[in-house]
């Protein structure tokens, strides 16, 4: 029963290594896809919630095994490197955000 709040602060924590702060949900996006379950293949709802979270303490140099690399970048580098147009436009609308939390940002 955790809650998409929650849970995003547990697993930033769990895989970068890092404490962080919930700001502001960005978006949530939900889809489909075909997979398989006990042997049978199955379609599968999925919803992913993405948020504004503002660094508290901690060093990504910490990050989980499963992660394959973490490190800081701008966020103008951060758009270049997502590979699709619907990640991008959520990473710009999270920057949107940023004058609002400037007094919990540094």
């Amino acid at each position: 029963g955790e809650t998409p709040e929650i849970a995003a602060l547990r697993e930033v924590r769990e895989e970068a290594g890092i404490e962080t702060e919930l700001l502001a949900p960005v978006e949530k996006i939900e889809y489909w896809y075909v997979g398989e379950n006990r042997g049978e293949r199955v379609r599968f709802h999925k919803s992913v919630h993405f948020f504004l979270l503002a660094y508290r303490s901690g060093a990504v140099e910490n990050h989980d095994t499963e992660v394959a690399e973490a490190r800081w970048v701008k966020t103008a580098e951060a758009v270049q490197m997502l590979a699709f147009k619907g990640e991008k436009e959520i990473v710009e609308k999270a920057v949107k955000l940023l004058p609002e939390f400037s007094d919990k940002i540094s």
